[in-house]
């Protein structure tokens, strides 16, 4: 019998999952209030077959809703107006439904409506980094697609575009939903290409988390069962958004990556995919299922050469085999089948390479320079400035 080592697990929200646990939305809400504001992201969910629904099920509910939307991945700039234009209004949950970047929002301004003040006080390396002293608005998360796993974490991602951009958490265990319902029928008016970028964000972040330095058997337990319905349903959802079986298997694999790298970290596809994402118009997700191939073969490169004996290695022909559905494989032969499913899916989801969206090799030392952030503290190895060059290489 092998030991367990010892692990630690932060706290996640209450969980329901499955088709049409969207309709307890009101009465969910209800427990913590009747005035609610809603944060969506920008057109689609309103225009969609499922808002009539949702507006249903706040009435029954009693709950009064006021509306904020987030068209795009959320500034410091948006979270700060709609603290200021609802901190007077007595809101008693907040309610996110959308992709992460609806959740991410509805997270920080759940947050910061009660203390007021500015996000930017809070976001790690930006501004003075002061400690949060909460209170937070119990917060209620309902997302649409599935990739991010912003339901179960406690970070809420804020991007600043252009020249000086950056892309950095807001974090606190005080931020973490106390609901999250999780339905995957959301999934079916999701567009193909949403579908492929957040599917490969949910499977780049369960990778990472199953190598990540703060790996534990609890997670990696969980991030092996996400890998393997990552492997069964990524290319049968985008290929068929009617498949329900798809669908619950992707919503499922998001849920867990979720769960994981809120324990765990992540690695070096997200400590690029910041950088990228604050000075490209890239989505996030397209940038993560644009890299997490050659990532992982730097990193694979720079284990076996300087640390061979590092778990990592292992854990990688672990992953290998599940994807090539044979535990006989070598470890080698494992690494070798896991970064072929990796290019193999690139390729059928039709992810387009960095420099359709401008990124050149000028850019490269300035992106580099900037991906040191928490993400990149938690790679299997650390690796050098060259190294992380050259998973930018198309």
């Amino acid at each position: 019998m092998t030991g367990v080592s010892a692990f630690a697990i932060a706290r996640l929200p209450r969980i329901a999952f499955g088709a049409g646990v969207r309709s307890e939305v009101g009465s969910r809400a209800a427990q913590y209030g009747r005035r609610a504001l809603l944060v969506t992201g920008g057109a689609s969910l309103r225009a969609g077959p499922f808002w009539a629904e949702l507006e249903d099920a706040f009435a029954a509910a009693g709950v009064h809703v006021e509306t904020v939307q987030i068209a795009d991945e959320p500034s410091p700039d948006q979270i700060d107006a709609a603290v200021r234009a609802y901190r007077g209004a007595e809101i008693e949950v907040v309610v996110a439904i959308g992709g992460g970047s609806a959740l991410d929002a509805g997270k920080a301004i759940a947050g910061l409506l009660r203390p007021g003040n500015s996000v930017l006080e809070h976001l790690e390396g930006v501004g003075p980094e002061r400690p949060y002293r909460g209170p937070a608005v119990p917060f209620v998360a309902l997302p649409t697609t599935a990739g991010t796993g912003s339901e179960a974490t406690k970070n809420a991602v804020l991007s600043q575009r252009g020249e000086h951009g950056y892309k950095k958490s807001f974090r606190d265990e005080a931020l973490v939903a106390r609901e999250a319902l999780v339905d995957p029928d959301f999934l079916r008016t999701c567009p193909r290409p949403v579908l492929a970028a957040n599917g490969m964000d949910a499977l780049t972040q369960l990778l990472e988390s199953f190598v990540s330095t703060r790996s534990n058997p609890f997670c990696a337990a969980l991030a092996l069962d996400g890998l393997q319905q990552a492997r069964e349903a990524l290319l049968p959802l985008y290929e068929d958004p009617n498949n329900p079986e798809a669908r619950a298997g992707m919503a499922y694999a998001s849920l867990l990556s979720g769960i994981c790298l809120a324990q765990t970290g992540l690695g070096s596809v997200h400590g690029l995919a910041s950088p990228l994402g604050a000075f490209f118009p890239i989505p996030h997700g397209m940038a993560c299922g644009t890299l997490v191939a050659k990532a992982t073969e730097v990193n694979i490169r720079a284990l076996q050469a300087r640390e061979p004996d590092n778990p990592a290695l292992e854990a990688y022909a672990t992953v290998g085999r599940l994807f090539a559905g044979d535990q006989r494989l070598s470890a080698e032969a494992a690494r070798g089948a896991l970064l072929d499913r990796l290019r193999q899916w690139r390729e059928d989801l039709h992810l387009q390479p960095l420099s359709a969206w401008g990124v050149t090799g000028a850019d490269h030392p300035r992106i580099v320079a900037n991906s040191r952030g928490s993400s990149m503290k938690t790679n299997p190895i650390v690796l050098e400035d060259e190294e992380i060059a050259a998973i930018l290489n198309d």
